[in-house]
């Protein structure tokens, strides 16, 4: 049972403040996607002033895309109890401090600490602000358009992040990428409490706090052992935390099987299309992210563009993933789920196979073709994962599959970082300058620490081929992930449901 307030645009007559609060929504939905990967193009700056270590400068980008992760199913299953607006208004609080102590950090570690403080802030944005769109708009037509958009703000904002940032560097100093945050998010609070309706949900089941401490107990230490075996090798630490991080997951999903109010119901993903779903959007956001992450690093390090010149470059990108996130709909509906999760995640992967194309001294075309069709599948993709998520289960239990949808979006772009770039890191830290010495640290770190025309080619030969490593691996498991949809929905798609 829901509880209104009596400011809800709840009937059909409301449509037109239902669409105002939907723009209310959608600036700081883009702006939680965004800011996963609005570091990408300032972390070499970042990196030039703050001078963190190759293991702190990860840390920087993963600490909150992997909290945000890591609590969106569980700050929605807290706003059902606390309500749906309050939980948004008090998060887009936190994210906003978080943005202040992100942009004024004296150190790596600061910087780190402010990027968890957002990631918890931005976690109460997502699962609330989908929530209150299903309250806002009761007609099922506009209810499905309302989530379009909603979709491609969350899609294209991971695109749109690097370019913004390169505008924003190309002006200011590197913290003004959190700083942008802090107009959006007053719009919010100060507009939000009169367009935007409360829902809470009564619920007399216990909430189920162990879920919540066992599921972080899994994911950090498990990433934290990728992460520390990519910087300093195969060791007891990468180990230890890595096997720790494995039995905390495996404890999670046996506990959260037999409680009777799970944080996750692991049943949702015996449903053939929503498993298809999350699978398709944890796969298609590894590549991405590894393919934003690295194409920043190439252009302005490897290439030597300044951020601006860099932030036009990735305009393709982002302007495919942005208009075929909107357009999808239209386009699925012609080829229906299964062939257009196909064509997706295939187009998708061509894209990340042409960056193969890209060099030390040439290949730009690769890199704009590659990311521009590349951008055609993420935007069909991710759209599609918002649909069949909802459309897969029964009405009651919604809430729960779109909060397994939106963490594996946020889980997968976490991963893309960790596991990809630490991927094109190993093979990097591989190769050897002139002298035999293998490289240390990150690429932007070699080069600020010789003057060696040599060494400083080698390096950047060394980090383009483990950009080609990454961008090649990230191809097979999209075409991988593909060949799953042929094979485990029927061509007869209604028989999928």
């Amino acid at each position: 049972m829901a509880i209104d307030s009596p400011t809800a645009p709840a009937t059909s007559g409301d449509s037109r403040r239902a669409w105002f609060g939907l723009a209310v929504l959608a600036l700081p939905i883009l702006l939680v996607s965004m800011d996963v990967s609005v570091l990408y193009l300032a972390l070499p700056t970042l990196t030039h002033h703050l001078h963190p270590t190759a293991a702190q400068s990860l840390w920087i980008l993963d600490i909150y895309g992997f909290l945000l992760a890591g609590l969106l199913i569980t700050m929605g299953n807290l706003g059902d109890r606390i309500g749906r607006r309050l939980l948004l208004l008090a998060g887009a609080a936190v994210f906003g401090i978080g943005s202040v102590i992100a942009a004024l950090s004296v150190d790596p570690a600061m910087l780190i600490a402010a990027r968890a403080l957002m990631g918890i802030g931005g976690a109460t944005l997502l699962p609330s602000s989908l929530s209150l769109i299903s309250t806002m708009f009761p007609d099922a037509a506009q209810r499905a358009r309302a989530i379009g958009i909603w979709t491609a703000m969350f899609a294209g904002g991971t695109a749109v992040g690097p370019v913004i940032g390169g505008v924003l560097l190309q002006h200011f100093w590197w913290g003004s990428v959190f700083l942008i945050n802090l107009p959006v998010l007053a719009i919010l609070l100060v507009v939000g409490p009169f367009l935007l309706p409360e829902h809470r949900a009564e619920r007399t089941g216990s909430f189920d706090v162990v879920g919540v401490g066992l599921s972080l107990a899994g994911i950090l230490p498990t990433i934290y052992a990728i992460k520390h075996a990519a910087v300093d090798g195969p060791d007891v630490t990468a180990a230890v935390t890595g096997i720790a991080g494995l039995i905390m997951l495996a404890i999670f999903v046996a506990h959260e099987r037999r409680t009777e109010n799970p944080l996750l119901d692991l049943k949702l993903l015996s449903n053939k299309r929503f498993g298809v779903a999350i699978g398709s959007s944890l796969v298609g956001m590894i590549s991405l992210a590894a393919l934003s992450y690295l194409s920043s690093i190439y252009l302005q390090t490897v290439t030597g563009r300044e951020p601006f010149d860099a932030a036009l470059l990735g305009m393709p990108m982002a302007v495919t993933v942005f208009m075929f996130s909107i357009g999808a709909a239209r386009i699925t509906e012609k080829l229906g789920a299964r062939r257009g999760f196909i064509t997706a995640l295939t187009a998708s992967a061509i894209g990340n196979l042409m960056l193969l194309g890209i060099g030390v001294d040439g290949g730009i075309w690769a890199y704009l073709a590659g990311s521009a069709i590349a951008g055609i599948g993420y935007g069909i993709a991710f759209s599609l994962v918002s649909d069949v998520a909802v459309s897969s289960v029964a009405p009651e239990r919604a809430g729960a599959a779109t909060g397994i949808s939106e963490t594996s979006f946020e889980l997968g772009d976490a991963l893309g970082l960790a596991l990809m770039g630490s991927l094109a890191a190993v093979v990097f830290q591989r190769g050897t300058a002139p002298s035999g010495e293998r490289f240390a640290g990150t690429l932007d770190q070699v080069i600020s620490a010789t003057s060696d025309a040599p060494t400083i080619a080698a390096a950047k030969s060394s980090f383009v081929d483990g950009v080609h490593v990454a961008v090649g691996l990230s191809g097979v498991l999209l075409i991988a992930m593909a060949v799953v949809v042929a094979l485990v929905l029927p061509a007869n798609e209604k028989q999928a449901r």
